[in-house]
């Protein structure tokens, strides 16, 4: 009887066992063949134990293979058959027989081609995936959650049950025992003095707190306030500058080296450490699905830094203990142990109004502090989410209110002009809304409300009469610098009935007879403003205006480049470029900044050396080709030896791995740390060889291999002038916090779909995780009502 591969609706168990005497096989020329299946020497077939492995390499039953395996009590044979697809993989087994070999026999043993076949597809075949490591596979298990086709809470509710394991402490202090000196005599300090000692001397002198001539005076006069608090008054300490902390910061120098001496045994083992912090604190359980906690390490104990001039820099930060924490999560929920013995929460809530986690007070603003679910979490994307669809919402609502305020700009009413005047602000400048600080206690950042007259520079060039420029200069958030020269008789402020002169004029009004210290707008005040911005439309603010104005801004900026006549022939490198220039226009607007540090500048530097060297070395390339198309092969550059200073290099590397490994006293730490950095200044030296000559042959090159390089040279300058020019403009000019803040994601997916550029090029893989539920638009989506109608 025969077998047939094609229907296998009867399950295994259910085959009858007359039909696996004589199964046929197909072999790679479409023949069918019969195998034969011996009889057990004992018995007959039907009284063996035959067992049946259906291997399915296909969908469901489709192109599977079927494996026949007989078991008696002294033989087992293995019939195997494929589908017709699958011929071309299937490889018979040659049968070993006693008998003598016979002329066909001899045929089948030549088989060196399908062997050669078997080598070449075994490697495909055989490929391993990636293996995942814990939270990989914990970062995937949350990701096949679709937190936007899930059912919605109660009215009112964040979630139902929630379950997480609370705050992960610091560990308490452990002394070093070195002293601090007081006018020239040592210190015997207790362990909370010599802390708060050692906080201070952690601190750059040359850093931006204590390097800054304005910053130094106020961050010292608040650290040793409240270091003369802790301190005991047998102390005799009085005056700070008496204080000598440098043993103590000579030895937090010195253990930085030390630690920079660590293992890769030891690296992972912290690694390791670190993972079951996380494992244990960094997940929760809401609503029966996996959800990454943000900030379950609580804020360890410091001197308080501040954003700019802070007046409170240099004020302790407390350490916190778990009695100052509430923890919130369901009632059905287990109580998560506190990890300090001895210890216990301050309270417990169950509130599902709420999204924090815990909570918590700081000492040096009285302010509370959260713990809450991760960016990437579903909390944060339905607000992510909403918040853009309220901005889009503008989109049929601007008109209206542009007409209202434009008109109220010329009102005889003082009130009604200021406010307008506010709002046009606020809606062509991005400005934020502003309120009154006590620059006691926050820094003196400014918005609109706040604005005071010191801060505007009124035809800031000298023009004369008719200049229409106001120089706007002041702290912004976070203390980050605004200054710009606005034109309010340009072209953009003025088109379609704009109103930049008389917005000026305004201005020119409101500052009229003040002192530099009083308010531009010294009727209005931010409740007023926010009243009025909520009865225009529900829900709107400052921020939904600098959300839509920027989300605006970038759809705008990238429709005009696509209508570009070279965009169809630029490559996804160069229209990244034309991104990065509508995201800098949106960073512009929002003006968001930020310092170059001193790595930058070096970065820069040596992109630009190295483009310089590019430049020169195809320069180069051209020379040669020149000299070998006419016939010249003398005197042709090629590579000097390379492989005696990377031997060094291997040699190094590995006797420092070795000193590493050995090292057990500080003194050897030390030694095995400047064994370490030596193998890195030898790494970039053998660096810098390879790509100073990196356009050269180990011998003389063909004129082929010569055209190919210069080719390849010139790509390689291209790319990287596209990078230098893309670091050197955006150096001053933060491109993240448009991104993830103020511009609509999808805008940002549908041009990369639209363009067919890689989302890697634009969002970094946080951005990727953080608005997941962005990445289904399709190409032709736009930012526009119908989205805001979402809700």
């Amino acid at each position: 009887s025969k077998m047939s591969l094609s229907s296998q609706s009867e399950s295994d168990d259910d085959i009858p066992l007359s039909k696996l005497h004589r199964p046929e096989i197909s072999d790679s020329k479409g023949k069918k063949n019969k195998s034969t299946v011996e009889p057990d020497s004992v018995g007959s077939t039907t009284s063996s134990s035959v067992k049946i492995k259906i291997a399915k390499n296909g969908n469901k039953r489709n192109g599977g293979s079927t494996q026949v395996t007989k078991r008696s009590s002294k033989k087992r044979v293995k019939v195997e058959s494929m589908d017709d697809d699958d011929d071309d993989d299937y490889k018979p087994k040659k049968k070993v027989k006693k008998s003598k070999p016979s002329s066909s026999s001899s045929k089948k043993k030549k088989v060196p081609v399908k062997k050669e076949k078997v080598a070449k597809s075994a490697p495909v075949k055989n490929r391993e995936l990636k293996k995942l490591d814990k939270a990989e596979l914990l970062s995937h298990a949350m990701q096949s959650f679709l937190w936007w086709d899930a059912p919605e809470p109660p009215k009112g509710s964040q979630w139902v049950t929630m379950e997480h394991a609370g705050v992960s402490f610091t560990e308490p202090y452990v002394p070093h025992g070195v002293k601090m000196k007081y006018n020239g005599q040592e210190v015997d300090l207790s362990s909370v003095e010599e802390e708060a000692a050692t906080f201070f001397a952690g601190m750059d002198p040359d850093g931006m707190h204590l390097g800054n001539s304005k910053t130094r005076p106020i961050f010292i006069k608040n650290f040793f306030g409240d270091f003369k608090k802790v301190l005991d008054k047998k102390h005799g300490i009085k005056s700070f500058e008496k204080c000598d902390f440098e043993a103590i910061r000579r030895h937090l120098e010195e253990q930085k080296i030390i630690k920079k001496a660590i293992t890769d045994e030891q690296r992972k083992m912290n690694k390791a450490e670190r993972n079951e912090t996380m494992f244990k604190f960094g997940y929760a359980i809401v609503d029966g699905h996996l959800e990454k906690v943000g900030n379950y390490n609580m804020e360890p104990p410091g001197t308080f830094r501040g954003r700019g001039e802070h007046p409170k820099m240099g004020k302790l930060k407390q350490r916190v203990i778990p009695e100052q924490v509430f923890i919130n999560l369901s009632e059905c929920s287990r109580i998560p142990p506190c990890s300090v013995p001895g210890h216990a929460w301050g309270a417990l809530r169950h509130d599902p109004q709420v999204q924090w986690l815990a909570q918590w007070k700081e000492n040096i603003n009285n302010q509370p502090k959260y713990m809450q679910l991760a960016a990437q979490s579903s909390f944060k994307g339905k607000s992510d989410r909403s918040k853009y669809n309220k901005a889009a919402l503008l989109c049929e609502n601007i008109d209206k209110i542009r007409a209202s305020y434009k008109k109220k700009l010329k009102a005889k009413s003082v009130e009604k002009r200021q406010l307008a005047t506010a709002m046009w602000v606020i809606d062509r400048l991005a400005l934020r809304v502003g309120g009154e600080k006590d620059t006691e206690e926050e820094a003196d950042t400014v918005g609109c409300c706040s604005l005071r007259v010191e801060h505007l520079h009124f035809d800031p060039n000298n023009e004369g009469s008719d200049s229409k420029e106001i120089e706007l200069e002041f702290l912004g958030k976070d203390s980050m610098l605004y200054k710009q020269t606005i034109d309010f008789g340009a072209t953009m402020y003025t088109e379609e009935n704009g109103m930049g002169e008389q917005v000026y004029e305004n201005f020119k009004s409101f500052c009229k007879n003040k002192k530099p210290t009083q308010e531009v707008f010294n009727v209005l005040t931010p409740t007023i403003l926010n009243s009025h911005l909520k009865e225009i439309m529900e829900g709107l603010t400052a921020k939904v205006f600098r959300t839509y104005n920027a989300s605006k801004t970038l759809q705008d900026q990238l429709l005009k480049t696509e209508q570009l006549k070279s965009w169809n022939s630029m490559s996804a490198a160069e229209k990244v470029v034309e991104y990065n220039n509508a995201n800098r226009e949106v960073a512009i607007l929002c003006n968001h900044q930020k310092s170059v540090s001193k790595a930058q500048e070096t970065q820069l530097e040596n992109l630009s050396g190295k483009l310089g060297l590019l430049k020169k070395q195809k320069i180069q390339l051209k020379k040669i080709l020149k000299r070998l198309n006419q016939g010249h092969t003398k005197d042709i550059p090629v590579k000097k030896d390379e492989k005696s200073l990377a031997e060094q290099v291997a040699k190094a590397v590995e006797k420092a791995k070795i000193k590493k490994e050995k090292a057990k006293t500080n003194e050897e730490k030390i030694a095995a740390t400047e064994a370490d950095e030596k193998c890195k200044s030898m790494k970039r030296r053998l660096a810098d060889i390879k790509f100073n000559q990196a356009h050269l042959w180990d011998k003389v090159p063909t004129i082929e291999q010569v055209k190919k390089k210069i080719v390849s040279w010139t790509q390689k300058i291209t790319k990287m002038e596209l990078n230098l020019k893309h670091k050197d403009d955006n150096k001053e000019v933060s491109l993240g916090t448009s991104k993830l803040n103020y511009m609509d994601p999808r805008i940002s997916v549908a041009w990369c779909k639209r363009n067919e550029v890689p989302i890697e090029k634009v969002f970094s893989k946080t951005l990727r995780d953080k608005f997941n539920w962005a990445m289904a638009v399709p190409p032709d989506w736009e930012f526009n009502a119908e989205v805001g109608k979402q809700g």
